[in-house]
């Protein structure tokens, strides 16, 4: 399977996007995503398409510097589970090493790695999707990510010794000076930032040492290795692609960067097929949104991707052997037994 990013990688997108003039939704579908995948940021896309959307926002919107303008709405908690722990590691050479050693728990394409000699520590970013396509403003949006979690590490105003860029410089280069400092460079040998390898010692500025216990107890629950299967992904696909109207096989295969063969092949082997996985999924949802009595029918019916109200009341009708209004009447009677 290729590689995946959660959603959280494309943090600010919308509206950056919106602050430039450019509308990000079209943009989204050309590559087969959707902005509403964007409102959960624990789902996983494809990271090919991830890359390829800043790549075709940096066009529209005429900004070279596209990903590291992105980079600025990043918050340390879009890394996931993984930011409780690593926010608590007493010093910045435990906490980075602790976030390369488990990057793959926020981002499969992400290839980090910190090196120290003669003094000085190198922080290397390389990202591996399995095909070759531009990846400029991802690697941009990547150095950037990293560089401001140094600086929540260390100081607000701290700055690297230099930042390297192994692709040309931009027409303008001003914002990339803004955020990383004078010695930004491009054209150089590697992707990442330079620094005194004496900062690694520094405390981290954003720990707590009372609650570090209590953070490792946590990591031992979440970074025990477990396989996401290929059903699980479905199923997360399938929940935010059903609201857009266009969760179909061949649109979650498109996310998942495969063809739809590859998808229904790897669903047989677990003994699922995707109908069967829609359908436990909108079952799943209907019960949550039906009794729900703020939500109408009508609404309801459009989250769970069907054509119409009476499409989804036939459907309703089989799956509970009763039409949803008189299923959220009994919901209501359930929980208020005092009524009549």
């Amino acid at each position: 399977m290729k590689p995946l990013v959660r959603t959280a990688a494309l943090s600010g997108y919308v509206d950056l996007c919106r602050s430039l003039g450019v509308d990000p939704q079209a943009l989204m579908k050309r590559v087969g995503l959707d902005t509403a995948a964007l409102a959960v940021q624990d789902r996983w896309i494809s990271g090919a398409a991830a890359v390829q959307v800043l790549e075709l926002s940096a066009a529209a919107s005429g900004h070279e510097d596209f990903g590291v303008r992105m980079a600025q709405f990043r918050r340390f908690s879009n890394l996931g589970p993984v930011s409780l722990v690593v926010r608590e590691e007493p010093d910045v050479r435990s906490a980075v090493g602790l976030l390369i050693r488990h990057q793959r728990m926020y981002n499969e394409i992400l290839h980090a790695r910190l090196s120290e000699n003669d003094g000085l520590a190198t922080l290397t970013v390389d990202l591996r999707l399995g095909e070759t396509m531009e990846t400029r403003q991802a690697t941009e949006l990547a150095v950037a990510a990293f560089h401001r979690i140094l600086r929540g590490f260390l100081r607000p105003e701290w700055q690297p010794l230099s930042v390297w860029f192994r692709h040309p410089a931009p027409a303008d280069v001003a914002t990339h000076r803004r955020v990383f400092g004078p010695r930004v460079e491009f054209g150089r040998e590697f992707d990442g930032i330079v620094f005194y390898a004496d900062d690694l010692d520094a405390p981290n500025a954003m720990a707590d040492p009372l609650l570090r216990e209590y953070a490792r107890q946590y990591f031992e629950a979440i970074a025990v290795p477990t396989d996401t299967t290929v059903a699980d992904r479905v199923r997360e696909l399938i929940e935010v692609l059903l609201p857009s109207g266009r969760c179909s096989v061949d649109q979650v295969a498109r996310s998942m960067g495969v063809d739809r063969r590859t998808v229904h092949r790897h669903l047989a082997s677990s003994g699922e097929t995707f109908s069967s996985l829609l359908n436990a999924t909108r079952t799943h949802l209907a019960e949550q949104f039906v009794a729900n009595p703020r939500r109408s029918l009508t609404e309801i019916s459009e989250l769970l991707g069907f054509s119409s109200p009476s499409s989804f009341s036939r459907w309703f009708r089989e799956q509970f052997e009763c039409s949803p209004t008189a299923w959220r009447r009994g919901r209501s009677r359930q929980q208020s037994p005092g009524e009549d």
